[in-house]
């Protein structure tokens, strides 16, 4: 999945909740209201798009704090699974 796609399904999930877009990928997850069943709904998003199941490890997820970081690591898994 590209960064972009990723983003789009992100963004989804905020409008959702009536929060705004995720457009500068330096600001931090807690700025934008994306939580820990944000990025759960994302990665099940991300597995229905791309058909495939995702593998994570909880040492690479305590890393992830910004929307740069969301990014990356969902096009880094889509390419890994």
């Amino acid at each position: 999945m590209t960064r972009d796609e990723v983003r789009a399904q992100m963004n989804a999930i905020l409008a959702k909740q009536g929060k705004g877009a995720a457009g500068d990928d330096g600001a931090s997850l807690q700025e934008i209201g994306f939580r820990s069943l944000d990025f759960a709904e994302l990665a099940l998003r991300v597995e229905m798009a791309t058909g495939k199941i995702l593998d994570f490890e909880a040492a690479v997820l305590r890393r992830i704090e910004t929307v740069d970081d969301v990014l990356a690591f969902f096009v880094e898994a889509t390419r890994a699974a």
